[in-house]
């Protein structure tokens, strides 16, 4: 969506041809007839359009036959979002969505008005150096709004490890150890400062989902539940999300696994 915007900042209207409602369809037709890797962009697109419109006109329960050994066998399963941004998407599996920006870029003149981001000397060629990165990864296994997860609560995420640490020391001593409260009286034990390393590594697991991104986080944040309680450390952290920001914060004690029956 957001390579979208940019594509679409003055964009003539002269470059939209005839497909207006589709701007970035027009952009990519146009610029497939003279750059071949387009053009190739453009094919696949049409391809995939067309998959998906018999794959809705087919009888409940059929598949088409021409799903069997083709690259394309997943495409009935595109979500809504994935086929408004279809051309993008497309480009970015092929690896060259950075190629086709640089592209435009150089040919800016014929697409863009000249106050476009486009058309900039410093911004168009950026876009396009930003894109090099995501071009080089594999989207083998991409996730859908339906295989997003919550975010489990700090108990179960103790209990799961408290079930794996179990394992691990019987099966293997090498695995990470389960957590527990440990103080330190020596500054010299190897086997402490891997615990000490380990244990800081799931703290910092324990906010990490799909869905967000951890912009910051801090241990031993001091908070007071009620005014006649004392301060209780915990693990603060901040996230951001599509559409918001959120602050976590999980008492040290919880963390540990020894939080027992204490409210």
């Amino acid at each position: 969506g957001v390579v979208e915007a940019c594509l679409l900042h003055m964009l003539k209207r002269r470059a939209a041809g005839f497909l207006r409602t589709d701007k970035v369809a027009a952009l990519f037709t146009k610029v497939g007839k003279t750059y071949a890797i387009a053009g190739d962009i453009c094919k696949k697109v049409q391809e995939l359009q067309q998959q998906v419109e018999g794959r809705k006109n087919q009888p409940n329960g059929q598949e088409p036959l021409k799903r069997q050994g083709s690259t394309t066998s997943k495409t009935p399963v595109l979500t809504p979002q994935a086929i408004k941004h279809i051309w993008v998407r497309t480009a970015l599996i092929e690896k060259v969505l950075d190629k086709i920006v640089q592209y435009i870029v150089d040919n800016c003149s014929k697409y863009y008005e000249k106050e476009a981001l486009l058309a900039d000397p410093v911004c168009g060629p950026i876009l396009a150096s930003l894109l090099v990165g995501p071009c080089a990864l594999e989207y083998t296994k991409l996730k859908t709004a339906d295989h997003y997860w919550t975010d489990p609560s700090a108990d179960e995420l103790v209990q799961r490890h408290r079930i794996h640490g179990v394992h691990g020391r019987q099966d293997s001593p090498s695995k990470r150890p389960a957590l527990g409260i440990r103080k330190r009286h020596s500054s010299g034990s190897t086997s402490e400062d891997r615990f000490a390393a380990s244990a800081r590594e799931y703290v910092e697991s324990l906010h990490q989902n799909s869905r967000t991104h951890l912009l910051y986080g801090k241990n031993n944040v001091l908070v007071q539940p009620k005014d006649d309680l004392e301060a209780i450390p915990g693990y603060l952290s901040l996230h951001q999300s599509a559409d918001s920001l959120t602050l976590k914060w999980t008492p040290n004690q919880l963390m540990n696994g020894t939080l027992g029956d204490s409210e």
